[in-house]
């Protein structure tokens, strides 16, 4: 899907401009690089369009380079995909039960 990648630190958030098959480019911003199994992915949210409306986050394999240059490389097995939207999945439900906690900590104060 992507074969062109650069990453770019604007206003502390970083973005990922993605250039897809058609050579169209796409921004996204950087939600997290997490590991599951052996490997690191990244996600991706797009910052405008249809997909960006509906929220898709898409997923890649996710490197450096020896140079600490990020790679991002699609991930083209479906098991393995499923065990990354799992491991995504499940740090998306971290997260909110941290966030919970912490709302409720406030309250307690």
């Amino acid at each position: 899907m992507a074969d062109e990648k650069n990453l770019n630190d604007e206003d502390q958030e970083m973005t990922v401009t993605l250039t897809l098959d058609d050579d169209t480019e796409m921004e996204c911003v950087v939600l997290t690089i997490f590991q599951a199994g052996e490997r690191d992915y990244i996600a991706l949210l797009p910052v405008e369009g249809a997909d960006s409306d509906e929220g898709e986050v898409y997923l890649y394999r996710y490197a450096e380079t020896a140079e600490g240059e990020p790679s991002l490389d699609n991930i083209e097995d479906d098991d393995e995909y499923e065990l990354v939207a799992d491991a995504f999945n499940e740090l998306l439900d971290e997260q909110e039960f941290d966030e919970l906690i912490s709302e409720e900590e406030l309250d307690e104060a």
